[in-house]
């Protein structure tokens, strides 16, 4: 009976890793079609907007192959060192801040190329737009750093040599660690609104008083409003380990299964879907898509006959 038991516990978690990383890597594959196709299109990789956009959908590769590490880790080794612990930790938080700051500066970039047309080319360059991804992994980067130095401060260094389950509560030893956090997030979520909410009101109210070029003023209307979609999803991730706490306490029978779920709406179908929603949609973006890869095909066909 109890071995009964214990294979069919093993199956369930092998087929929910399975189809974790399936997914993991079909969002990876699926994005990495979009940055192939920037890339190999001059007028792609020479706009800041594609460049923002594809800079969000690598940031978005990188965090779900580390997640879905880390989900896996949790349940295949149950002692991890602690340097590769919170290397892995510092990345996913970074990459998880840096969904929302790269959505604002996206937002930022519409407002600019709707509201001021004649200044967009001289502020919204490509050196900028550089400039602005770097600040966006600073930004991104300075929480947990200052949550790894605390700790580091507070335990022996010699610490840092020791395996332990990799969680953020066995690296980030401070009382405080959780309510700052959440304060950090809030702040970094909040600005990001407000940035998103200021420009689609402002691109609302230039597309009411323009007479000419209204298509241009829709459509970056639109785009905002798609930005906020994205950061809905985006803010799903930051929902998990509240669900997690609460569904448990109401099902506590049912806690593998929740932390499944959960995982799997909350941070895998987002960053399915959160590329899609813009890549598809932009039309220059599906035409460079279509040329490039049936151009290919045309390619290989004829070399196969």
């Amino acid at each position: 009976m109890n071995s009964s038991v214990i294979q069919l516990a093993f199956e369930e978690l092998i087929s929910k890793n399975c189809i974790i990383v399936f997914l993991g890597f079909t969002i990876i594959c699926i994005n990495g079609t979009f940055v192939f196709t920037f890339y190999q299109s001059s007028v792609l990789y020479t706009d800041p907007r594609y460049i923002l956009y594809v800079h969000l959908v690598v940031n978005d590769m990188l965090m779900v192959w580390i997640s879905v590490t880390l989900y896996v880790m949790s349940y295949v080794l149950q002692s991890v060192n602690m340097v590769l612990c919170s290397v892995l930790l510092i990345i996913a938080s970074t990459t998880q801040k840096n969904s929302p700051l790269n959505l604002a500066g996206m937002a930022v970039e519409r407002y600019i190329a709707i509201c001021k047309p004649l200044h967009h080319p001289h502020i919204c360059t490509i050196h900028r737009t550089y400039i602005l991804i770097c600040l966006i992994w600073v930004a991104g980067a300075i929480p947990p750093v200052t949550d790894l130095i605390i700790s580091s401060v507070l335990r022996p260094f010699n610490v840092f040599s020791t395996v332990s389950f990799c969680a953020s509560s066995a690296v980030y030893v401070s009382v405080y660690h959780d309510e700052r956090n959440k304060a950090v997030q809030g702040i970094y979520m909040s600005t990001v609104w407000i940035i998103v909410v200021f420009t689609y009101c402002r691109v609302l109210l230039t597309a009411r008083k323009i007479s000419t070029n209204k298509v241009s003023a829709k459509k970056g209307q639109n785009t905002i409003m798609l930005h906020g979609v994205q950061l809905l999803l985006c803010m799903l991730s930051y929902a998990t380990p509240v669900l997690d706490t609460v569904l448990v306490l109401l099902m506590p029978a049912q806690q593998r299964n929740i932390r499944f779920w959960n995982y799997f709406l909350t941070n895998i179908i987002p960053r399915l879907l959160s590329p899609l929603i813009y890549g598809v949609r932009d039309q220059t973006f599906v035409k460079h898509m279509k040329k490039i890869f049936l151009g290919r095909m045309l390619i290989v066909k004829i070399e196969q006959q």
